[in-house]
């Protein structure tokens, strides 16, 4: 046999070695932190964001981040860090959610909200909020103080009250970005799909070794006769199990519903013996060729975040117990 043909055989079967090895490689694990949040997904680019608002936006998820992790440093539960990370974002008007909440049909502003405890498995939500500051509160509330696992409309608002809750006038909720939103999309032949799709969430992990998750939104604009989306039914936008995982759901919350998201997630974890990140990125892909957009957030019980959507964008960010906040925008990011 000729040197140059040996030569070319060797070349070949070193080159579907490295190949073999290069297929066989362990995906990389995903960063570990004790804190993840979102504000939403959606058709997000960097041509519809500005400069400064851009800069208002990262500032504001570094703040609900530090305020979260500083829970979780000083040994408190991942409950209580999941709440005042989203309190945090509920109290900016940059995002769908508390005082930035968009509007219904009837220019009303109708506020959900979720939190489950994944060491016990007790959860809170409540559905058309108007007048309670922090919805959040609300489904913590509940959680903590109801026999119940969900109340809506006049009643959570009462219950609010009765555990002492801040209550302000509807007016707090308006900002006139949202409301000249709901005038466009009133006029408009169809509503427009691709847009911010809005929420709030987070999902904690603390020293004790306790899941917990949450998310707040204002629903979707122009919604009509009560409607209600993923966030405030557990399993859908809102899930949390000790040794799984803990989910936080962004997007068009009919497909949320009809799907489980959150909790199939879990399901896929628990009984398919799936990574968070197969698990995750699996179920955000399937949405999506269901017409689904958005996407979730989690943590697993070892702390790995994911963060996978199916828009152009999503408002995400995680941190560490001693590291700096690490905070995106973009698909590309």
């Amino acid at each position: 046999m000729k040197l140059p043909v040996i030569m070319f055989r060797l070349l070949f079967s070193f080159i579907l070695f490295i190949t073999a090895m290069s297929c066989n490689r362990p995906i990389p694990e995903a960063p570990k932190a004790v804190l993840v949040i979102h504000g939403g997904a959606g058709w997000i680019s960097r041509e519809s964001v500005s400069d400064s608002m851009e800069n208002a936006y990262i500032k504001t998820l570094e703040a609900a981040l530090i305020k979260g992790r500083g829970i979780i440093k000083n040994g408190g539960s991942s409950l209580d860090a999941v709440q005042l990370a989203i309190e945090h974002l509920e109290d900016s008007p940059l995002f769908n959610a508390g005082k930035g909440s968009v509007f219904t049909y009837n220019e009303t502003n109708e506020m959900d909200s979720a939190i489950m405890n994944g060491a016990t498995g007790d959860a809170g939500a409540a559905t058309g909020i108007s007048t309670i500051k922090n919805p959040i509160q609300v489904a913590r509330a509940v959680l903590d103080h109801s026999v119940h696992v969900f109340l809506s409309g006049q009643g959570a608002e009462e219950f609010a009250v009765e555990q002492g809750l801040k209550q302000v006038d509807p007016s707090y909720f308006f900002t006139q970005k949202n409301f000249d939103r709901l005038k466009e999309v009133k006029v408009a032949v169809n509503v427009p799909s691709q847009e911010k799709l809005g929420t709030v969430g987070a999902v904690a992990l603390d020293v004790n070794g306790n899941l917990a998750a949450g998310t707040s939104t204002g629903g979707m604009t122009n919604k009509r006769y009560g409607r209600i989306g993923d966030v405030p039914v557990i399993g859908a936008g809102t899930y949390a199990e000790n040794d799984v995982c803990g989910i936080s759901a962004t997007g068009h919350g009919e497909f949320f519903i009809r799907n489980v998201v959150a909790h199939d997630i879990a399901a896929r974890m628990k009984y398919a013996g799936h990574s968070i990140e197969k698990a995750s990125t699996e179920v955000i892909a399937a949405l999506k060729e269901k017409g689904g957009a958005g996407g979730v957030i989690g943590l697993d019980s070892q702390g790995h975040v994911v963060m996978p959507f199916n828009t152009p964008g999503m408002f995400r960010g995680y941190i560490s117990l001693d590291g700096s906040p690490v905070v995106a925008i973009y698909a590309e990011d």
